[in-house]
Formats: C-alpha cells, structure tokens, sequence
C-alpha cells in the first residue's frame, strides 16, 4: 500500500509540474507541448535533471541552474499541493474513473485559480472545453447523472448572470466577468445544482471575509477595486467535492 500512495503522489507532482507550464503560457497564448520547459530570465532549455518535481527546487534552492533567477515558490507549491491532492482523491474515490476525473477536476480549477490571480482572467480555452468535457463524463461517472450535470450548467451559467445582470443595472459597470460565470458553469457540470449553491455561498463567504481582513489590514481598497473571484469559486467547488454533501447533511439534522 506505502508503494500505491508513493506513485499517487510522484503522479500527482508530475501533473503539478505540467500545471504549472500551462499556468505560465496559457495567458500568453503560447504552446503548452513546445518547446520544453526554460527560464524565463534566460530563456535557457532547462535540463531534464533539473526539473524533477520538488526535488530540483530544492536541490537548486530555488534558483536557475544558468542565470541564478529566482524561481517562484509557487512552481514548489502547485506541486505539493497537486501530489497531496492525488494522494487525498484516489484515496477517497479509489483507482477509478471517478477519482481520475475529480483529480482532473481538482488539477483545472488550480490552474484557473492561479492564472486570474496573475492576470484577472479565466481563459476560455480552460472554461469553456471544461464544460463539454464534464458533461461527457457525467455519462460515465457513477457520482453524477447527464441530468444532474446539465442542470447544473444552467444554474451555474444563469444564476451568476442573473446576479451580474442585477450589479451592472445598479451601478452602471461590470462587477463580475464573463470567466466567472462560465467558470461556475463549469463546476456545475461536475456537481451538479446543489454543489453549484453551495459553491455560490461558500465562495461569497470566503470573498466577504478575505475583503474584511484586506480592509483591517489597512489596504486601500475602493468598489473598483479589482479582485479576483475565480480563486473564491473554485475553493468553494473543492470544499464541495470533498465534504459538501456531508456537511449539507449535517447543517440540515
């Protein structure tokens, strides 16, 4: 068993590592396939010993091998994060289809988390495919019907829209973009109406309190401060995932 969970997690840090390619040239419309991974200081190909998920990092202290760049400590923590998830999802859903596609799931919404934080977008090309692609699973997945899925695309999709439509009447300007509106649509493909609501509380909540605690802060913030909801709705589809039907159940008995 110790030898199953050691090749979830190198799996899971190695998908970590693709993520975070897609994470950096996603944005800017480059190739995620080619050329291989290189520096962006030097633009120098990195060598295959020196992008070992974690291990590099660590052992090159978090530099470039050729230009001593500072590399992010976010290229480390995708990969943690992405083997323990691999760890955690096979071993509640098992080796399965349904464990391979909440991980697949889980691996999306990281993407999207940390690209609109960088650029305050939810790039289509993600969204957009994700909800063809989760629709289509839901008729092999054993945790959610056809039916359940594509009604969870139209609450995700229409609710959000219906909420942006309101703030736009009121104060004349968009309050929440596009992306997010399809990003829920999206999560709602993959579970389905009632995680969509859940997603929507949870994510407002966790917004709200992340709003307060800027403002104790002191940070100067404004209504046209920019901030990123997307991270918001994809740790509230998480929360959901995992332990949302058990806490439905416990809030209601």
């Amino acid at each position: 068993m110790l030898i199953v969970y050691l090749i979830l997690s190198v799996f899971g840090t190695c998908i970590g590592s693709f993520a975070n390619v897609c994470i950096a040239r996603i944005p800017q419309s480059l190739s995620v396939v080619s050329p291989g991974s290189f520096c962006s200081e030097c633009k120098k190909s990195i060598k295959f010993y020196d992008n070992i998920p974690l291990i590099s990092y660590i052992l090159l202290k978090g530099r470039c091998r050729n230009c001593a760049a500072k590399i992010g400590l976010r290229y480390f923590l995708v990969e943690l994060i992405s083997g323990a998830a691999a760890l955690l999802i096979f071993s509640y859903y098992g080796i399965s289809l349904d464990g391979l596609f909440c991980f697949i799931f889980f691996e999306l919404l990281l993407i999207i988390s940390c690209i609109d934080i960088d650029h305050r977008i939810i790039p289509n090309i993600l969204s957009l495919p994700g909800i063809g692609f989760f629709f289509a699973v839901s008729f092999f997945s054993q945790s959610i019907t056809w039916q359940a899925s594509f009604l969870g695309i139209m609450t995700g999709g229409i609710i959000l829209y219906i909420i942006a439509f309101i703030y736009f009447l009121i104060r004349k300007v968009d309050g929440m973009g596009g992306g997010d509106i399809k990003l829920l649509a999206m999560a709602g493909a993959f579970i389905g109406w009632q995680g969509v609501v859940f997603t929507i509380f949870l994510s407002s909540m966790t917004g709200t309190l992340t709003i307060i605690g800027m403002m104790l802060s002191k940070q100067k913030l404004n209504m046209k401060t920019s901030i990123p909801f997307g991270p918001f709705i994809c740790f509230g589809a998480v929360v959901y995932l995992l332990f949302g039907p058990q806490l439905i159940r416990w809030y209601l008995y």
